[in-house]
């Protein structure tokens, strides 16, 4: 069975390691709500969002899983200040996602016209336990 993660572009730039498909990987995952990720990547696609990958603030019995990545996705998109709002925070636009399959990820993107890099979507899957001597990227 296969997972969908998103890892965040500044997790990665902060402390994350870079990884690729093939690589085997140790995330402390968290369940993730499709709520959080609408307007980043539209509803049908933020859906299928089983976890976040998360480096800060994990809950408590968040244990580290280990996970054979298959592939990985950047997602950018264009941020600006929703329409009424009465702060000047600036959020993701819905509908203006740009998804782009990479062979790594290291938490920076090349520039995309119009939009900005927001993080990755991972196609994984759970292993037992790395194979001994297996490279194993802690997240």
């Amino acid at each position: 069975m296969t997972l969908t993660i998103w890892v965040d572009d500044w997790q990665m730039q902060c402390c994350g390691e870079p990884f690729a498909p093939g690589d085997v990987v140790r995330w402390s995952l968290m369940e993730a709500d499709a709520e959080d990720y609408v307007d980043l990547v539209g509803e049908e696609r933020a859906g299928g969002i089983d976890y976040c990958e998360e480096h800060h603030g994990a809950e408590e019995g968040c244990a580290p899983t280990s996970l054979e990545v298959l592939s990985v996705v950047e997602a950018h998109c264009r941020y600006g200040v929703p329409p009424g709002a009465t702060d000047r925070v600036n959020c993701p636009v819905p509908g203006t996602t740009v998804l782009v399959p990479v062979e790594a990820a290291d938490g920076w993107a090349k520039a995309r016209p119009g939009v900005r890099f927001a993080g990755y979507l991972v196609v994984a899957r759970r292993v037992a336990d790395p194979a001994e001597g297996a490279v194993v990227r802690e997240g």
